[in-house]
């Protein structure tokens, strides 16, 4: 669901960027509230498997569309909705910087459609109540199928928002949406399943990991750091080898412009649109996730190898950086 530039003016660019910005700033203020240094290692290894699971793009049968994950509904049930948020900044900026995934002046839009609902609505109004007298498999299962298609539905009615308040003619408003909710319907399914699969390993593996949960309720099969070390080794599986099997039909946004306009690539002209443009194809060294100028199924191992390993790196240095900040702020005080 990552919006190109060509979808949205500058004006609707900034407001989303100041809404995201706004959602961050709490976010941070949070997090350093908190202060759980459990967290830190959590974030850098789900960031990167947040990251590696949106590489496999699955098949919406009898549709000629894909999906992929999200993943903020993944994210804010091991971390909270707060350090979910700020990870899945961190999934979104390295996706769309170093490989040109989502326009750069519309990241303010992809962080809150993508990130927000996800981290915010499903963690504080779907898992935290559901998960508010004990969780089980179930629970995690119902939860994470209802957190993901709600989210996902509310993001798809965002982008639709954001182009009509663009003026996008290209997108007629009431037949843009009409193909845009069934399609991540059908996607938030799918995500939900996979979603609820992860999050019933953990709760198994290390339940006190997840986000609501009684420290001490249970004890899990594993430590700390074999969960860890499972989730990490799957990430970079998924983003070297996997993700070699995505699907290449296009994802849900994609197929709604296709339906809709007859086109998946919109024209936008001016100079904060290149001014942009420029910015990111100096900074994207892999981009759409394969060397430049070639086709080679390599460029697309490389890339899921190095975009787990970056994602997690910023989200290790942003938390160290809190923690730094944190600590001066103490002293201070």
């Amino acid at each position: 669901m990552h919006m190109a530039d060509s979808m949205i003016v500058p004006a609707v660019a900034g407001t989303m960027y100041a809404c995201s910005a706004a959602a961050a700033g709490v976010s941070v203020y949070k997090v350093r509230k908190e202060n759980d240094p459990k967290k830190v290692p959590v974030m850098g290894v789900m960031g990167a498997f947040v990251f590696a699971a949106q590489m496999i793009n699955f098949t919406i049968p009898g549709t000629g569309s894909s999906g992929h994950l999200c993943g903020g509904m993944m994210l804010s049930a091991l971390l909270g909705p707060y350090a979910g948020f700020l990870t899945m900044i961190g999934v979104l900026l390295i996706q769309c910087l170093l490989f040109a995934d989502g326009g750069l002046l519309a990241l303010g839009c992809n962080i809150w459609n993508m990130a927000f609902y996800g981290c915010f609505i499903g963690a504080l109004l779907i898992w935290k109540p559901m998960m508010s007298r004990g969780m089980n498999k179930a629970k995690i299962m119902g939860a994470s199928v209802l957190g993901c298609i709600l989210t996902l539905q509310l993001g798809a009615f965002s982008v639709t928002l954001e182009t009509l308040a663009s003026g996008v003619s290209e997108l007629p408003f009431l037949t843009f949406l009409a193909a845009m909710q069934p399609i991540h319907l059908a996607i938030g399914l799918v995500e939900g399943l996979i979603t609820g699969a992860v999050l019933s390993f953990v709760h198994e593996a290390r339940p006190e990991l997840l986000f609501c949960s009684k420290s001490g309720a249970e004890e899990g099969r594993f430590s700390f750091r074999q969960t860890l070390g499972s989730l990490a080794a799957v990430a970079v599986v998924i983003g070297g080898l996997l993700s070699l099997l995505a699907s290449s039909y296009p994802d849900g946004l994609e197929w709604s412009m296709e339906k809709v306009a007859g086109t998946a690539e919109l024209e936008a002209t001016g100079q904060v649109y290149s001014t942009f443009a420029s910015i990111q194809e100096a900074t994207s060294l892999l981009p759409d996730y394969a060397f430049r100028g070639s086709e080679s199924l390599l460029g697309t191992s490389v890339s899921g190898i190095v975009g787990v390993a970056v994602v997690a790196a910023l989200c290790f240095l942003i938390c160290h950086i809190f923690k730094f900040f944190g600590k001066k702020q103490s002293v201070h005080e």
